[in-house]
């Protein structure tokens, strides 16, 4: 039964062509819609959010999500970069495109010079996945067949989208095998909560807590298996820092890092961090039962005015931040970090809440928009 003042609309956005049966396959989009006008919209190519409609303190609606109007820029991948996708089998990198299961090797694809990335060439995010609407929530599922992309194994894996009258979008993800392999999915949504339009000098603005008292540090963004605490180090995000003041300090010039939450043991849903916007008053706070999240500030985003997006307007470096919920990066290959694969007969699971808020100016007050 559907919840009052919450509801699924479906529509058209557009087609997809399908390589292997050589025909365009019509593309499908949800939208989740609350009582306070919240709209969320979701395409069942990656199983992608492509709208997060949220108010300001003034009561004034913007889209905070990087995106297309269409499917043309989702599927030149020479632009897209994941905008708002489920990505996977293995988020993040895996370092030499490698990895050994129950003594044996695999090699996956090299798409990021000599490692692994984000799934691949042809990832989750670039596939056509089934939909189904139930009540007021909407699942997409995709089975990952045994070799694709090197992967040992054929994986069903299900994403499940819901939006609730407290502007919580909720996401719940599943996955189960015929082999042992490493499963790690994330959602690699680009956030800017003073609208989806407004660049770096509105991002730099905002401020930042990441709930994390150590981090993964690496070479050429792989870890190099050490944790290391954040304590005295510019990647200390457990007390606030606008952006504007510690984005210049980082070593990769802007963050792109993989913290480990501080999390439960068993792994309960916590607050992995919060990102408030002072001009607008627009807040988002994430809750994961994951152990690590990547703090990402579109680093690798052009800064010339190449990547069109939604209304005509262009997409550059530092313009967005991703809070990407995960298993820690190149997990796989690092014995000390946590458990990455999975085994028939298990389930991954993965569960995220999106917290749109408005920040009163009393720094402990938060309430629904």
């Amino acid at each position: 039964m559907s919840a009052p003042g919450l509801k699924v609309e479906e529509d058209s956005f557009g087609t997809f062509f399908d390589e292997v049966r050589s025909v365009n396959v019509p593309v499908r989009r949800f939208t989740l819609k609350n009582s306070r006008n919240v709209s969320v919209q979701i395409i069942n190519y990656g199983a992608t959010i492509t709208n997060i409609v949220v108010p300001d303190k003034n009561g004034v609606f913007a889209d905070v999500n990087l995106g297309f109007d269409s499917m043309e820029g989702y599927t030149k991948n020479w632009v897209n970069p994941y905008f708002g996708a489920i990505v996977g089998r293995v988020a993040n990198r895996i370092g030499k495109a490698q990895f050994t299961v129950k003594n044996e090797t695999y090699h996956v694809s090299k798409n990021n010079g000599e490692n692994h990335l984000h799934g691949g060439f042809k990832g989750f995010d670039k596939k056509m996945w089934e939909a189904n609407v139930e009540g007021t929530k909407v699942t997409f599922s995709y089975v990952s067949k045994d070799g694709e992309e090197g992967y040992p194994g054929s994986v069903l894996v299900a994403a499940t989208y819901s939006l609730s009258d407290a502007n919580e979008l909720l996401l719940e993800m599943t996955a189960t095998t015929t082999k042992p392999t490493p499963v790690n999915l994330t959602n690699h949504a680009y956030f800017n909560l003073a609208g989806h339009d407004k660049g770096w000098s509105a991002l730099s603005e905002h401020k930042v807590h990441v709930n994390a008292s150590f981090y993964t540090p690496g070479v050429d963004l792989l870890p190099t298996g050490e944790i290391k605490p954040v304590a005295g180090t510019i990647f200390d995000l457990t007390t606030t820092k606008q952006l504007k003041d510690v984005l210049s300090w980082t070593p990769d010039d802007g963050y792109d890092t993989n913290f480990c939450v501080n999390t439960t043991k068993p792994p309960t849903m916590v607050l992995a961090a919060r990102v408030y916007h002072p001009q607008s008053g627009r807040q988002l706070e994430i809750y994961s039962d994951q152990p690590g999240i990547q703090f990402y500030t579109s680093n690798s985003l052009p800064t010339e005015n190449i990547l069109q997006g939604k209304g005509g307007c262009y997409y550059t470096k530092h313009g967005a931040f991703c809070l990407e919920t995960q298993n820690y990066p190149d997990a796989v290959n690092q014995p000390n970090f946590p458990k990455s694969v999975l085994l028939p007969g298990e389930t991954y699971k993965h569960n995220v809440k999106y917290l749109f808020g408005i920040q009163n100016e009393d720094p402990s007050s938060c309430t629904i928009a």
